[in-house]
């Protein structure tokens, strides 16, 4: 008869212990790097702040939990605040800005705030930024001490215990904590007259009770909270005339959007590429939602950006880049710069929001696998009619695309330019199909020019898109006429245009769609011996006056607003 196997012993109480206790530490330690990690994350996280340019104010931008959007912007006007979705909030503490008046800077904010959602954008940016290195500090904060137990072991880790027991342990323990205390001093509070002191005494009431009941107030306002210790005269009328503005603003553009689909804009065929041409926004980022929509509307992917984003090329208009990246952030985007954006700070920030910069004559690869070029404009401006001329001149930057326009292995389908007159050498030797820019508010073409080759090319120049006068274009509706153009191409080639033009008025006008035609037989245009010189060769629009072009030499070619 065959013996049963003998049955395998069963595991001791002392192993059983033993794999208990490791388990308990494991589940232990990770217990301790999940609390040092919240908390130290947290207290990082608050403790956080950005420094970035909000609505044109250097800013400073810190995350709160009490579930408000809350913006300080200075002594003259009141705090205000408004109540968000979100288990974080965010302070936004406003500093220095440029605005010749207190009016001047009431009215622009009041603007940006009816084409809210780049600014927001950039601050949800920033405090997600703060949150994800906040998040990884805590992580690596509370990894230590656990690094630290294994590495260790068990028996350095008695004789730790042991000797912190110990007197010499315990008077060390006592001066490292009264070190901490020195450091850190708990018991400084802030001074009773301090912003952050007030500010937990201070309550807040909406904006229809500040305002009274005989200012009528947008839905979108209704929620909108100012701190209550401000009360004189003259705060109440700026916000008056600041929601007055924003409701204008909000309504004329807001509608703007809502007609754009019963315009009557020429569809494309399957093989063409439709591209939006905007130039001399100067601001105005209420015009950026309706540009969008012309776009989407004609089946447009690409976008021209001419120059003249800003008034003055400093940092605290970068709320209108970020008004055009938002915008068109899902189309392909070229850019030069205008004489106004003239420096550094437009130029590189498009090329980090994405932009494709053509500053230098660059010949790169364009819409409908066309071939691009672009240059900057050399000139700079500032609000007024006055001129710079730093580096190379208006007449050698024009000499220089014409040669490297002309020099390039292939021929250039698109040259973009700030000022139509930079292409005008390049377009009368023949080596370019079409120079399209703005600069002079009053739209030219598209003419028809035979280069001395023989080769036929166009010239157009844009009215502003911003509805700009001079180099302002902010308020509450277009300061006059504002124009976007639809480029098409087809096989590489632009091949037709069409212009839209939003009237002061809310009013839609639209050109009829031009084809461009590059056999003489088939143009039935008058075609030009030469590209057009200046603004003697523009002809203003019937119903708008063709603002202060003047005629001259070089960089005055086209002396414009």
């Amino acid at each position: 008869m065959t013996e049963a196997p003998a049955a395998a012993p069963a595991p001791s109480r002392g192993r059983t212990r033993r794999r208990t206790a490791r388990i308990v530490t494991v589940v232990a330690l990770l217990a301790a790097w999940v609390v040092i990690t919240g908390v130290v994350t947290l207290m990082v996280f608050l403790g956080s702040s950005r420094e970035t340019v909000i609505a044109g104010h250097d800013a400073v931008v810190r995350p709160t939990l009490d579930r408000h959007a809350v913006v300080e912007p200075g002594a003259i006007l009141p705090d205000v605040r408004l109540p968000i979705d979100s288990p974080v909030g965010v302070e936004v503490r406003l500093g220095k800005t440029e605005a010749a008046t207190t009016e001047e800077l009431v009215s622009r904010y009041a603007f940006i705030a009816s084409q809210p959602d780049a600014q927001i954008e950039k601050v949800t940016g920033l405090v997600t930024d703060m949150a994800v290195s906040a998040a990884l500090r805590g992580a690596v904060a509370g990894a230590v001490p656990v690094v630290l137990w294994l590495l260790l072991g068990a028996r350095r880790r008695r004789e730790l215990v042991r000797g912190v027991a110990s007197k010499r342990g315990i008077a060390s323990g006592v001066v490292l904590v009264v070190a901490v205390g020195l450091v850190w001093q708990p018991w400084d509070g802030d001074d009773l007259t301090t912003g952050d002191t007030q500010d937990a005494d201070d309550t807040w009431i909406t904006l229809a009770d500040f305002l009274g009941p005989d200012v009528p107030l947008p839905d979108e306002a209704a929620t909108l909270e100012l701190r209550s210790d401000v009360t004189t005269t003259q705060s109440r009328r700026l916000i008056e005339s600041a929601v007055s503005t924003y409701d204008t603003s909000l309504t004329f553009y807001s509608e703007a959007v809502d007609k754009v689909d019963d315009l009557e804009l020429r569809e494309p065929e399957d093989d063409e590429t439709v591209v939006v041409f905007v130039t001399d926004r100067h601001d105005n980022i209420g015009m950026d939602p309706v540009a969008r929509a012309i776009g989407d509307a004609a089946g447009a992917t690409a976008v021209f950006d001419g120059g003249d984003d800003t008034s003055t090329g400093q940092p605290w208009e970068s709320f209108s880049l970020d008004s055009v990246q938002r915008a068109f952030s899902d189309y392909d985007r070229w850019s030069v710069i205008g004489n106004h954006d003239h420096g550094d700070f437009v130029g590189d920030y498009l090329g980090d929001l994405g932009w494709t910069r053509l500053d230098d004559g660059d010949i790169v690869d364009g819409p409908d696998g066309s071939v691009l070029m672009g240059v900057d404009d050399p000139r700079s401006s500032g609000l007024g009619n006055w001129r710079d001329q730093p580096g190379l001149t208006f007449d050698e930057v024009r000499d220089k695309v014409t040669e490297d326009a002309c020099a390039a292995d292939e021929r250039i389908n698109t040259l973009l330019v700030h000022d139509a007159s930079l292409g005008r050498d390049a377009l009368s030797a023949g080596c370019v199909d079409l120079v399209i820019g703005g600069h002079i508010h009053v739209r030219s073409g598209p003419t028809p020019v035979e280069g001395e080759n023989g080769e036929i090319g166009y010239t157009f120049t844009s009215g502003t898109t911003g509805g700009a006068a001079y180099a302002i274009a902010v308020g509450s509706k277009p300061r006059r006429q504002a124009e976007t153009t639809l480029i098409t191409y087809r096989d590489g080639r632009p091949v037709g245009m069409q212009w839209v033009i939003l009237q002061p008025n809310g009013r839609f006008d639209v050109g009829e769609y031009v084809p461009l035609e590059y056999a003489a037989e088939d143009v039935e245009q008058p075609i030009e011996p030469t590209a057009p010189t200046g603004p003697t060769d523009v002809v203003p629009l019937e119903d708008q006056p063709g603002g202060d072009a003047t005629s001259g030499d070089g960089a005055g070619e086209t002396e414009a607003p």
